[in-house]
């Protein structure tokens, strides 16, 4: 049973690994309303984002990014804390709460960016 508890935290602590250590995107700023020279009826010239419901989506996206951040970064903790449990049960069992609530978080997360994504009429 350790080896297999064992085994899991290594894949979940690799998993964690992998997406940590992705390289990052050198940053590139561009102009979006440089098009708005040549052809001024783009969509993008019109609004120039500052309606409330972009605004209102923006700040919601960006919300529910970070919950999902937080949701895989609290099951790569719990993965941790199962694996330095050492067979105590009171550690195990707090452990896999934190994992499970993690997991809802993140299904949470999920669904609530489907949902609202469609509600704006975007999905």
């Amino acid at each position: 049973m350790k080896k297999i508890r064992l085994a899991i935290a290594s894949i979940v602590m690799m998993m964690g690994f992998l997406v940590v250590a992705q390289p990052a995107l050198p940053a590139q700023a561009i102009n979006v309303f440089e098009q708005c020279k040549d052809n001024a009826d783009a969509a993008v010239c019109k609004s120039k984002g500052d309606n409330a419901e972009s605004i209102m989506g923006t700040v919601i996206d960006l919300m529910l990014y970070a919950l999902g951040i937080i949701s895989v970064i609290m099951i790569v903790i719990g993965g941790i804390r199962f694996a330095t449990a050492d067979g105590d049960p009171a550690g195990i069992k707090s452990a896999r709460n934190t994992v499970i609530y993690s997991v809802v978080g993140l299904v949470v997360a999920i669904l609530s960016f489907a949902i609202v994504n469609f509600v704006l009429g975007e999905f």
